[in-house]
């Protein structure tokens, strides 16, 4: 591996490019599936689903128990450390394998519909399956092959996406989704596994991987906390609402928040080896979160405001007719994901600086935010729901700059700055995009509404660059870091 700064900085540079690529190609398939199989399956039937992806989404974390971002992020893993995690992490899917088909009859008298057994003995197959892939994935991850990853990563989706159309289109119920989730898997674990060129050897003791586990534990309660929070709205839904109103709930989630997850997860994935080598070296370190931020957040903070803006048109063309309840829910998500970006450059600090303990810490504090505002919204229905998990994302960003500053070494004053004057684009492009939807003719639930709400932002964010010098410098920073990526990765 290139080990020099320079070295790093145009490894990183490719990744980013590849990277950026890939995850732009796997957000439009996410969304092309959302639209085609939101028109081929009723929400009722993926409220059917979501009540097990849940469980399910508890056992990948405990499948995976942080042994990936581990290994990514070690100076230094031998051939034996690297089997004994393969095997650990199969031992563990398959374990949840079983525990899944035993507990199916249990879930499915929890929410009293015998329609959960099939799905949740289909979908136990994806832990065993994800257990065979996790340290191939990481392994490329490890060497930097980016390319050899985003391939793979784009091809399963693509693949999954036919086979559960095909599947929708005679069925026209849970089974398409069901499929989907169980071929994007099974795709994935044929790429890694060729494109790996490795096979694990038997487990042996005296490897020396105590210091893996003990990151990866405090990484897993992090996660399962979190994973806990975010997900408690799913168990309040489909207990007491039913599955049409979870089928919304749930689609509104996956049209956005997926998406935003693919976009920062890479990014994770491209800055963990840089930062961990530098994580020593506070001015250069600080300089890349800084320029991270703005990478990452400003465009995607600004396209999160025309969603808010113009949640009903958003609606309209990426669900179409009978879902029109989302829009509201879908302006909720929005909010929350904005708040979550701007704050996530706190989550590349604990991993490469190896603080999984803190941010275990951390996570079971805003976990509290989180069911707060969760149980406090249920009292006016599942939109209250939504705006609760939104109102608990806005409390967490301020929260995640103070957290960090008491621990460790970390710009959270200039990086509050920089989020601020995100918002200070953001909210003005908002803006724009709802007003647009009062204009005559525009016909807000429309592909032509949505047009007319994006070209009005637009026009507002070129209005607000040319009136603040300040943006002007954070655009040109987008722009002069883009360019600086196309041309090393050339």
């Amino acid at each position: 591996m290139t080990g020099t700064p320079q070295g790093l900085g145009r490894r990183a540079a490719r990744g980013a490019t590849v990277t950026a690529a890939s995850q732009g190609a796997r957000i439009l398939l996410q969304v092309a599936a959302v639209a085609v199989l939101a028109r081929l399956v009723p929400p009722a039937e993926y409220g059917l689903v979501a009540m097990v992806a849940a469980a399910v989404g508890v056992g990948e974390i405990l499948r995976d128990a942080g042994l990936s971002s581990a290994a990514m992020r070690a100076p230094d893993l031998t051939r034996q450390q690297r089997d004994n995690l393969f095997w650990v992490n199969l031992a563990i899917g398959a374990a949840l394998c079983v525990a899944c088909i035993a507990a199916a009859p249990l879930i499915a008298r929890l929410f009293d519909e015998p329609a959960l057994i099939g799905i949740c003995r289909a979908l136990a197959f994806v832990f065993l399956i994800n257990g065979l892939a996790t340290q191939h994935k990481a392994g490329l991850v490890r060497e930097m092959r980016f390319r050899t990853l985003a391939v793979v990563e784009v091809a399963a989706p693509v693949a999954a996406l036919g086979t559960a159309i095909a599947v929708g289109l005679v069925t026209h119920d849970h089974r398409a989704v069901v499929v989907q989730q169980v071929a994007t898997a099974a795709v994935t674990l044929a790429g890694v596994w060729v494109a790996g060129r490795w096979l694990p050897a038997r487990p042996r003791r005296g490897a020396g991987t105590r210091g893996f586990f003990r990151f990866g534990g405090g990484l897993l309660g992090s996660q399962l906390v979190g994973y806990g929070a975010d997900n408690l709205a799913t168990f309040v839904i489909g207990l007491s609402l039913g599955p049409g109103p979870l089928g919304l709930y749930n689609r509104a989630y996956q049209l956005l928040m997926r998406p935003l997850t693919q976009l920062r997860q890479p990014s994770t994935t491209v800055a963990l080896p840089v930062l961990a080598r530098i994580a020593e070296d506070p001015v250069r370190f600080d300089r890349m979160l800084l320029r991270g931020q703005q990478v990452l957040a400003l465009p995607i903070v600004l396209v999160l405001a025309v969603v808010v803006g113009a949640s009903d048109a958003v609606v309209g063309v990426f669900l179409g007719p009978g879902w029109e309840s989302a829009a509201p829910l879908l302006a909720a998500f929005a909010v929350a994901g904005g708040c979550q970006t701007l704050a996530y450059v706190g989550y590349w600090t604990y991993l490469a600086r190896g603080l999984s303990g803190a941010l275990l810490a951390y996570s079971m504090v805003t976990a509290v935010l989180k069911i707060a505002g969760v149980l406090v919204g249920s009292f006016w229905g599942v939109n209250g729901i939504a705006a609760g998990f939104a109102a608990s994302a806005i409390l967490e960003w301020p929260l995640s700059f103070w957290w960090l500053s008491r621990i460790t070494s970390y710009p959270g004053g200039r990086l509050a700055l920089g989020g601020l004057r995100v918002l200070a684009q953001a909210v003005p492009v908002g803006l724009a995009a709802w007003g647009a939807g009062l204009l005559p003719g525009a016909a807000g639930a429309s592909a032509t509404g949505l047009a007319i709400a994006v070209a009005s932002g637009l026009l507002v964010w070129g209005l607000c660059l040319a009136a603040v010098p300040a943006l002007r410098r954070d655009a040109a920073l987008l722009v002069q870091l883009l360019r600086a990526v196309r041309g090393r990765a050339g």
